[in-house]
């Protein structure tokens, strides 16, 4: 097999019909660009809306849940033992929510080498006086510096600085939503009462927007120390552990671990936002089925300009394998003609794909729900590119493999009597 020969004979081929090449090239580059250009989309809104929630929650949180008693009188008594129990007569216990021998647990945590940062947290129910209504709200007491490490809170931060909350006595964050409905401005004091019936006066040095309403209509944020005085509790008072992991995958695993050792609540991210995973993995799964699909319209495309080469084509194949050449070498040149088009159709594709994605980048996306969004998400993840150039030459093999069979067993000598 002369090699060089084969590629000259697919070359003139591809160019003595160069229209129809061009259309199933032009086919293949739509595919690719459009897969390129969805994909990176969907999974730039994938990253954005999973970042709304699963940015800000921690991969393990260690808390002390309100539960109920576990043994009801009903359980003592051995008349019932074998019986059905819906009889629930004693309520939670007064447990507190504080998270006993904290010191211990976090000095434990940060020498745990599957851990990669702790960020204690206060959540402190509380009444934000408007006027003469008291309207029910959230302050989450935060270790500023590590909330913002972990969690990315100073990119929440609309207005205002959030170091603030450290460098500022009693001052306190507001969201969004609850500023609205105090009216309240940067530098305002605004007055908060606990369920016991303490006041505190806090200044407020900035607003939050989560990108989710109804939570920024309840929660702020304040420091620890505080949140501390504001409850009337002790500088080691805390009610969760936010834990990040090293590796996420581990965390439901982990979780169970840390609930035995510390005898305590432990909830993992998996089990907290498992609606968020599967709502993401639906998106990216439309995308490829949507993508592979006009990879494989353009396929067929492919084979039937192929076929049509061949029925044209069948005097020049018939000389070829009258001169030498065998049916392997008819069969390599028709899968060299259809993988000449994928390659630079998908070539072409990428190109444009990532054009195109560039521009949708640079479309300003404005909405008071997502105010640190300013254009369309765009993931440019190089897997996306890698995937579509190889389902486009997987795809204009098979579309030029069955054509390129039918033209390597032309028989010369029934083509040339029949001329």
């Amino acid at each position: 097999m002369n090699i060089k020969l084969i590629m000259t004979i697919a070359k003139s081929l591809l160019l003595a019909r160069w229209k129809q090449t061009l259309v199933a090239a032009v086919g293949v580059t739509f595919s690719i660009t459009m897969f390129i250009t969805l994909l990176g989309f969907m999974s730039g809104l994938n990253d954005l809306l999973d970042g709304l929630i699963l940015n800000r929650t921690p991969h393990i949180k260690l808390f002390n849940e309100i539960k109920a008693s576990k043994e009801q009188p009903i359980d003592l008594s051995d008349k019932f033992k074998g019986s059905y129990h819906f009889i629930h007569s004693i309520k939670p216990s007064n447990a507190r929510q504080e998270i006993y021998n904290n010191g211990a647990i976090l000095k434990t945590l940060k020498n745990d080498s599957r851990v990669k940062g702790i960020a204690p947290k206060i959540v402190a129910q509380v009444f934000y006086n408007v006027g003469a209504i008291d309207v029910t709200g959230v302050i989450n007491g935060i270790d500023v510096e590590a909330e913002n490490t972990l969690f990315f809170f100073k990119d929440y931060v609309t207005k205002g600085i959030y170091i603030d909350l450290l460098n500022v006595p009693n001052s306190i964050i507001l969201g969004k939503g609850v500023a609205d409905k105090m009216l309240a401005n940067i530098g305002d004091v605004v007055q908060v009462t606990t369920p016991k019936g303490d006041r505190i006066q806090l200044k407020v040095v900035g607003f939050f927007q989560s990108g989710l309403q109804e939570l920024d209509k309840v929660q702020s944020y304040a420091s620890l120390a505080t949140t501390q005085k504001l409850l009337g509790k002790s500088n080691n008072y805390i009610t969760d552990i936010q834990i990040k992991l090293n590796d996420i995958t581990k965390a439901p695993a982990i979780a169970m671990e840390y609930a035995k050792t510390f005898e305590i609540d432990a909830e993992d991210i998996q089990t907290a936002n498992s609606q968020f995973e599967t709502g993401s993995s639906v998106r990216t799964l439309i995308s490829y089925a949507v993508g592979i699909t006009l990879l494989i319209v353009a396929g067929f495309g492919i084979y039937n300009i192929l076929n049509m080469m061949i029925f044209e084509k069948m005097d020049s194949i018939a000389i070829l394998k009258a001169t030498g050449f065998s049916g392997k070498d008819v069969n390599a040149i028709f899968l060299i003609i259809a993988l000449s088009i994928g390659f630079f159709g998908g070539l072409f594709g990428l190109l444009f794909g990532f054009g195109l994605s560039s521009i949708i980048d640079q479309i300003p996306f404005n909405t008071a729900a997502l105010p640190t969004i300013k254009t369309y998400p765009i993931n440019y993840n190089p897997k996306f590119y890698t995937i579509g150039i190889t389902f486009s030459l997987i795809t204009t093999y098979f579309a030029g493999l069955f054509p390129a069979r039918k033209a390597s067993k032309i028989d010369p000598v029934v083509i040339i009597r029949g001329k």
